[in-house]
């Protein structure tokens, strides 16, 4: 059986956004098990005093173990965008086929999938057309971040492609463990020999 988790933000005993992640959770045990007594992962975290934490929930149809990993966050400068047509509508342990996605040469890539963007490997993505913040209406994975800012209008449904990167002035990631982060002075290589800086 698949084993799903999720990634969850404990800073300073806070357990933070847990809302959401309860919904996906049963939402993908309801959809993939058949489950339909919900669980409270509340039951289940016992957060680290102090610090700054990525806690690691692993489950298929209860909780297989919950681990807490201090979290330090990491810099992006250079994206590479990929073709794929991967799936990953769940979010499953295993992560090979996404991880086989990565070059090397770049600090993270954009997946794009039938002519659209989606996702980085470990992130929503966001776009600024001057007016709105958009994100791709066909994600890979709808993250817990991307469905607290969507139910707060803070973002628009957008079907993005890479001719588009030019017309938008900033691009964020957004996750359980960054919120919703703009990238700063940012490289995102459409195709060889042709780049955008942002």
């Amino acid at each position: 059986m698949n084993k799903l988790f999720e990634t969850i933000k404990i800073e300073d005993s806070q357990i933070l956004n847990l809302k959401w992640h309860n919904q996906r959770l049963n939402q993908s045990r309801l959809e993939l098990f058949s489950l339909y007594k919900p669980l409270n992962l509340a039951d289940y975290i016992d957060a680290p005093p102090q610090g700054l934490y990525r806690c690691r929930v692993l489950y298929d149809v209860d909780i297989k173990s919950v681990q807490y990993l201090p979290y330090k966050p990491k810099a992006f400068k250079t994206f590479n965008i990929v073709q794929s047509n991967l799936e990953y509508n769940y979010k499953f342990d295993n992560r090979s086929e996404l991880n086989n996605l990565i070059v090397k040469d770049y600090d993270e890539i954009i997946i794009e999938k039938n002519g659209l963007l989606t996702d980085t490997s470990i992130a929503n993505i966001a776009f600024y057309d001057g007016s709105n913040w958009l994100t791709p209406k066909t994600p890979l994975l709808k993250g817990t971040t991307r469905a607290r800012l969507l139910d707060k209008n803070f973002l628009k449904l957008e079907n993005i492609k890479k001719e588009n990167i030019k017309n938008y002035s900033h691009f964020a990631l957004m996750n359980a463990m960054i919120g919703f982060q703009i990238q700063k002075s940012i490289t995102i290589r459409l195709q060889k020999g042709n780049q955008l800086c942002l």
